[in-house]
């Protein structure tokens, strides 16, 4: 299936609520609910990139399963030090491409200073309204980036505000019935997971998305190893090796999984 790819910015650094209210209504009109069907995976990604780095893995073994995996963007990521918004959108369209995504959407909230608000809170919860996922994954809460912080919040937030009856959102109410969280932290401390994700049979397709963002990861960095891709590749190793398996990616949750098989567990 070829990826739809959406990423419309939304609104400049100071721009209010009424506008990035307006400006979405014309993004994500208030009857377009009817033209698309749920996805079953839904990643929020504070920045472009997250998403590849943290569950390109997941991703991908998802897609391998046929179901239908989203990532919205909360921000385009810019200014970084070698980045453009040019470069961002290409960079983009390549690991669309490359993980074979159903849906992918740019909210064009503030970058370096998102805010778990409340006119974010409304462009996400339409959002969750629109894709009506099963299951969304979220960044983690502990971090030291103030984006990644805002982001997990928002998610919160966001989840419970697209399940009200009697309000002016977009689109019909939903509620999402599982949010977990994946780990994209700066912080060099050891999460607990609450299950780790097998993804040995896609870390390549994984690494090649990871590596589409040759701006952020490649670009201007030393070469020796170990690389930023090394970092990332060895993490999903550990992960691995914490199941027995080669590669794997962390998931948490607060509250319980729950499963219906013994086979789950294996």
């Amino acid at each position: 299936m070829a990826p739809v790819q959406t990423r419309d910015r939304i609104g400049g650094k100071d721009a209010g609520r009424d506008s990035v209210i307006r400006t979405l209504s014309r993004i994500l009109p208030r009857r377009a609910q009817t033209i698309m069907d749920p996805l079953d995976l839904l990643v929020v990604a504070p920045h472009p990139d997250d998403a590849e780095i943290s569950v390109g893995g997941i991703i991908a073994a998802s897609r391998a399963q046929n179901l239908r995996v989203g990532v919205v963007e909360l921000t385009d990521g810019e200014p970084t030090p070698h980045g453009t918004h040019e470069k961002r959108a290409a960079e983009t369209a390549a690991a669309t491409e490359i993980l074979d995504l159903t849906w992918r959407h740019n909210l064009g909230l503030p970058n370096r200073s998102l805010q778990a608000d409340l006119g974010a809170r409304r462009v996400l919860a339409e959002a969750f309204r629109l894709t009506r996922p099963r299951v969304i994954l979220a960044p983690w809460r502990e971090d030291a980036h103030p984006d990644h912080v805002a982001a997990s919040q928002l998610c919160d937030d966001a989840r419970f505000w697209a399940k009200l009856s009697r309000s002016d959102l977009a689109h019909e109410r939903y509620h999402p019935p599982m949010l977990l969280h994946y780990y994209s932290i700066h912080l060099r401390i050891h999460p607990a997971a609450s299950v780790v994700f097998d993804i040995s049979d896609h870390i390549e397709k994984k690494m090649n998305a990871v590596c589409a963002w040759h701006s952020q990861l490649i670009e201007g960095r030393p070469d020796e190893h170990p690389t930023v891709i090394d970092d990332i590749r060895d993490r999903a190793r550990y992960w691995g090796w914490t199941i027995g398996r080669r590669y794997g990616e962390p998931l948490t949750n607060r509250e319980q999984v729950g499963i219906r098989r013994l086979d789950d567990l294996f």
